[in-house]
This record gives structure tokens, C-alpha cells and sequence, in this order.
């Protein structure tokens, strides 16, 4: 009984210690001689600290000095000199930021203050080099953490935004894994009820999106990734869900997704398996068409 005691009571000290340390490097976020080490010691700490989140939001100066991180690399972004030194640290913030985006109590708040909006700057970025690779993905990494929320406010916060754009502009040019992100985040929105009808509202929209995931197809055929197609098909499935969409998707749907292209990446992957015969299955029922399908253009 005695062991458990002082094992517990260790515990605790240990607890309250490292409970100390967290306030410490919070303040120490208000001073820019101290910020630097401060959002190291945070960023490692995001997963084992739950109520870090409410702690940087209601802490006084603190998403100011997050936001001033971020400010001060947009003068490196144009011409792109950003280094992997200003790029690691100001990831180190959009750690902390995407700490409170993914937060319950912290998630509205972060919306209503439009933070999201400061990290598009990164996303219009195109240069190849490590250091912007590292920021987009990071960037995109706070959008992703909200969407994952299958919160109603996050979709409509986004589609007020050009992150369907900028999405689709990443998923054409960006790395692998930048590109997973960017259609994960497409895939949330078209989930969204209110997000597939605004993709689908004109043939604009469509279009783009459509023409997008074509090249993508095209892109998977030649260098193929289980993780990108998987994103890529639940994206035309939940197209298919809108009977304009279907109607167009008929005409436009790659042929590598009706023959056997990918059937050795997807061979262990039942999943997307089902998703893809569900998607053609879709397109062949009922194609007497409506006559108010999505508009296409004169051929």
C-alpha cells in the first residue's frame, strides 16, 4: 500500500513538473528571444498535453505570437527564399495552430477568427523545395485536422473561402503526400452535403473538380499509390451521389477506372474495391437521362 502511495504520489510531482513547464514555454511564446525553443517544446508536447489547446487559446499574447510566426515568413514566400531553419520553426507554430483547430473547445473561436485564412498564403506557394514541400503539407495539415471534425460550421467556413481551388491546384502539381491531404480535404467537403451541391451547382465547378481527378487517374496509372487512388474514387463515388454529376461523370469518368488498370494496387484494398464497383455501378443505372443535367458544352 505504502509502494502505491509513493508511486502515485511521484506520479503527480512528475505530472504537476511537466504541468509547470507547459505554462513556462506558454509565456515563454510572448517574447521573441524565448519564442523560438518555446515552439519546439510545445509542438513535441501537442499529443500528450489533451487540454493544450483551450490553454494557447486563452492565454494572454499567445495566438498573436502564432500569427506573428506566421506573418514574418510571407516576405520569403515571394521571390522564395525560404530557408529549412524559418520553415521548420514557423511549422512549429502551425503544429500548435492545428493543436486548436482540431480542439471541441477551441474549433468555433478558431473559425470565427478567420486564422485558417492566413495559412492560404502557403498554399498559392509552388516552388519544389524541401522547405515549402514541408510548409504546404504542414498548412494543409490544420485545414485537414478541421475537416476531420465532420463539423457542419468547418464546411461552411471553408466554401466561403478558395480552398476548393487551392486544394485542386495541389492535388494537380503537389508531392504524394501533399496531394493525399489536399484530396482528403476535397473528399470531406464533397461528403458534406451542403459541399457536394456547391461543387455541383454550376458546370464551372464540376468541371474543374472532374478535370482534376481525370489527370490524377491518368498520373496513378503510370506511378501508382493505394492511399491517393483510395481518395481519389471516394471523391467520383460521392460525385456520382448528385444526378448531374452522374450524368456528366458518364461521359467523362477515366476508362483506368472501368477496366482492370488498378486491379494489382488494389488487391488487398477490399474497401476501395467496393467504392469502385459501386461507382460504375452508379453510372449504368438508370441512364434515361434528365433533360435539366449539368449543361454541357457545345461540341
Amino acid at each position: 500500500f505504502f509502494f502505491f502511495f509513493s508511486f502515485k504520489a511521484v506520479t503527480t510531482a512528475l505530472a504537476q513538473v511537466d504541468r509547470e513547464k507547459i505554462y513556462q514555454w506558454i509565456n515563454e511564446l510572448s517574447s521573441p528571444e524565448t519564442r523560438e525553443n518555446a515552439l519546439l517544446e510545445l509542438s513535441k508536447k501537442r499529443e500528450s498535453v489533451p487540454d493544450l489547446a483551450p490553454m494557447l487559446w486563452h492565454s494572454c499574447g499567445t495566438i498573436a505570437a502564432l500569427l506573428q510566426e506566421i506573418v514574418n515568413i510571407y516576405p520569403s514566400i515571394n521571390p522564395p527564399t525560404l530557408t529549412a531553419h524559418q520553415s521548420n520553426r514557423v511549422c512549429n507554430a502551425l503544429a500548435l495552430l492545428q493543436c486548436v483547430a482540431s480542439h471541441p473547445e477551441t474549433r468555433s473561436a478558431f473559425l470565427a477568427a478567420h486564422i485558417p485564412l492566413f495559412l492560404y498564403p502557403f498554399l498559392h506557394t509552388v516552388s519544389k523545395t524541401r522547405p515549402f514541400e514541408y510548409l504546404r503539407l504542414t498548412s494543409l495539415g490544420v485545414i485537414g485536422a478541421l475537416v476531420k471534425t465532420d463539423e457542419q460550421e468547418v464546411i461552411n467556413f471553408l466554401l466561403t473561402t478558395e480552398i476548393i481551388p487551392l486544394c485542386l491546384r495541389i492535388m494537380e502539381s503537389g508531392s504524394e503526400l501533399s496531394k493525399t491531404v489536399a484530396t482528403f480535404i476535397l473528399q470531406k467537403i464533397l461528403l458534406d452535403d451542403t459541399g457536394l451541391a456547391y461543387i455541383c451547382q454550376t458546370y464551372e465547378r464540376f468541371s474543374h473538380v472532374a478535370m482534376i481527378l481525370g489527370k490524377m487517374v491518368l498520373q496513378l496509372s503510370k506511378e501508382p499509390s493505394a492511399r491517393l487512388l483510395k481518395h481519389v474514387v471516394r471523391c467520383y463515388l460521392r460525385l456520382s451521389d448528385n444526378s448531374r454529376a452522374r450524368e456528366a461523370l458518364r461521359q467523362c469518368l477515366p476508362d483506368q477506372l472501368k477496366d482492370t488498370t488498378f486491379a494489382q494496387v488494389l488487391k488487398d484494398d477490399t474497401t476501395t474495391k467496393r467504392w469502385l464497383a459501386q461507382l460504375v455501378k452508379n453510372l449504368q443505372e438508370g441512364q434515361v437521362t434528365d433533360p435539366r443535367g449539368i449543361p454541357l458544352p457545345p461540341q
